[in-house]
């Protein structure tokens, strides 16, 4: 993007912060007085952000974070935008940067999969005896992955390990490659996959996100678009060719455009375009069309005669 006018920081470290809670509204301050919008995540165990601002306003939160010594080993992934990213700015202290559900937690400082560049990870996904998984949620999968990735039935990181065992013949005599948007969830799931007893597993360092800059792969190999957890909400890969793997949840033709269902009580992320969100009030299902608290209905002004006139509608169209 030529002559951008912001920058959408993202970022994570696993290293000591003694009182979460303080340095959370201090941090919070800080980013507030730069400019910065986004949500930033901190815990005893580290730290974990995505943020934007002017690429002023971000080189001095990379350098104000950097000037701190527990975060100097800190790299920052950098998009080039042409606004904000974020509506508001938050920083909260948690339990843990990234949640995997275990009773057990895992330290990355003491156990992680293998490290492997760009470059190599290229050239070992081609590798026959190895198994690519996806370390991300389904709705993540579904907008773009890695050609040929196990996609994961899980709309949480948390559940990752209950599918990974409830799967486990999958991987039985496979080296594992394992990948996510920035790094930080393999950082924990790829420590965990050994502690299971998988002995060959190696993750993506960096995530999809370095590995889409990396002048060399230059994101081959990638397919679709890589979902981010902003207002963006889809960000380009391949460098090279450009394949959609979405499909539109009413017609199942080529889609890339992530609404979420407008019943409150469902929420899911559902693919659809323009028009179809409009002709199935973008809702994924009769019952979450008929909700009594439908937002499509609530933001259109829709009377119950008219939901039921496009109930009809549809219906007939079946």
């Amino acid at each position: 993007m030529q002559n951008h006018t912001h920058n959408v920081l993202l970022y994570y470290l696993y290293t000591p912060i003694e009182d979460p809670e303080t340095f959370a509204a201090e941090h919070l301050a800080a980013c507030k007085e730069l400019g910065l919008k986004g949500r930033i995540l901190v815990s005893k165990e580290g730290i974990n952000g995505t943020c934007s601002g002017t690429i002023e306003q971000t080189e001095a939160y990379m350098e104000m974070v950097k000037s701190d010594s527990r975060f100097s080993d800190i790299i920052f992934k950098i998009d080039a935008a042409d606004g904000h990213a974020f509506k508001k700015m938050h920083v909260r202290p948690k339990k843990e940067i990234v949640h995997l559900g275990l009773e057990e937690d895992i330290n990355p400082h003491e156990l992680t999969g293998t490290y492997l560049e760009p470059a190599e990870f290229y050239k070992r996904m081609q590798d026959q005896d190895t198994i690519v998984l996806d370390a991300r949620n389904d709705y993540e999968y579904d907008l773009g992955h890695f050609r040929g990735a196990v996609r994961p039935d899980v709309e949480n990181f948390r559940d990752l390990p209950e599918w990974v065992r409830e799967n486990k013949e999958m991987f039985e005599g496979k080296k594992i490659l394992t990948y996510c948007t920035g790094g930080i969830r393999c950082e924990k799931f790829s420590g965990w996959l050994k502690r299971e007893g998988f002995e060959d597993v190696a993750q993506l360092h960096g995530g999809i996100a370095t590995y889409g800059k990396d002048p060399e792969v230059k994101g081959q190999l990638w397919d679709g678009q890589m979902y981010v957890f902003d207002e963006r909400i889809a960000v380009p890969i391949n460098q090279v060719e450009h394949v959609v793997v979405g499909k539109d949840h009413f017609t199942g033709e080529p889609c890339e455009r992530y609404v979420n269902c407008a019943n409150p009580e469902c929420n899911k992320k559902i693919l659809a375009s323009e028009e179809n969100e409009h002709k199935y009030m973008r809702s994924c299902s009769d019952e979450c069309r008929e909700h009594p608290r439908n937002r499509y209905a609530f933001e259109h002004g829709l009377t119950g005669a008219e939901v039921q006139e496009r109930l009809d509608a549809l219906k007939e169209t079946v």
